[in-house]
């Protein structure tokens, strides 16, 4: 069963108490890529520039990404730049939009039957094109950010219509639903159209909800958070991978998946881009989740 991401590919500087980088490989759909790539292969859409270099093409066909659906465009990647004095806390110091100000997206015809459809925290109207190309998905599963919420919250909401799965952190949830209470927001995004709602809480770890379940997982006990940029990105594609790895949604898979997507975001923390998610093995993975399993048992 094959998963298709569409999303950004960028060029990120990013400055926190532990040092700086600049213009590392990242984005969200490449976080996504490489973490869901330990359970299952990746097709992905995005736009680069001239500037992305061959070394970042082939860390993503190195874990078995699908690069048929990225885009080569004159001009230069998508460029963002940000500070964590509080870990918990980006400080966007440039948005620099480049070639991605003209993202179109358009699937290959051989990515339009996959069965998993991962729709980053792109502009919603984009999002909506995306689900205009597919064909019967099993599992439609979207993102968002507060930009979106703020400035296209009528187009979020058809894209809410007509997905599966919602994957947002806690205060997007809240802006939606316009609830403090995170339970009774989620239960409101419910109301909007999807199966089921995850919500990411960055060091609290995270639940999921649906009409009739609901479930928490804490995060994993990382000791030292170097840089929290993709952890979101890198939970979504742990649950979505492990997801399409099984071909079931049942709600005791579910909750496999959040803790696989858990175990991913810690990782990815651990350094600056994707040094930490493309270092580690399938079996680096699984020794994580079983010490997440004994942390949780009572």
């Amino acid at each position: 069963m094959s998963i298709v991401v569409v999303g950004s590919v960028a060029l990120d500087s990013i400055e926190t108490p532990y040092g700086k980088v600049e213009r590392a490989l990242g984005g969200s759909a490449t976080y996504f890529s490489i973490a869901a790539s330990f359970f299952h292969p990746v097709r992905l859409v995005a736009i680069v520039g001239e500037d992305f270099s061959s070394g970042h093409i082939e860390l993503l066909k190195s874990h078995g990404v699908d690069l048929e659906g990225l885009v080569r465009a004159k001009g230069k990647t998508f460029h963002w730049k940000g500070r964590y004095n509080d870990l918990n806390v980006a400080e966007t110091l440039a948005t620099e939009l480049n070639v991605y100000a003209d993202f179109d997206p358009e699937l290959p015809e051989s990515y339009r039957r996959s069965e998993y459809i991962f729709l980053a925290n792109i502009n919603p109207d984009l999002q909506l094109k995306v689900l205009g190309q597919v064909r019967s998905p099993k599992l439609v599963a979207c993102d968002t950010m507060n930009l979106w919420i703020n400035t296209a919250l009528d187009d979020l909401k058809e894209v809410l219509k007509r997905v599966d799965l919602l994957i947002l952190n806690d205060s997007e949830a809240k802006m939606i639903a316009g609830e403090e209470n995170l339970i009774a927001a989620s239960r409101k995004l419910l109301e909007l159209g999807p199966d089921r709602v995850i919500v990411k809480k960055g060091e609290h770890g995270a639940m999921s909800l649906t009409s009739e379940t609901f479930f928490a997982i804490p995060a994993y006990p990382v000791e030292k958070v170097v840089d929290p940029t993709g952890a979101g990105d890198s939970f979504a594609g742990g649950v979505i991978g492990y997801l399409a790895s099984t071909g079931r949604n049942d709600e005791e898979s579910y909750r496999r998946a959040i803790a696989y997507g858990t175990v991913l975001a810690s990782f990815n923390v651990e350094d600056f881009s994707l040094r930490r998610l493309s270092s580690i093995s399938r079996e680096d993975i699984e020794r994580r989740l079983d010490q997440l399993r004994q942390i949780t048992r009572f």
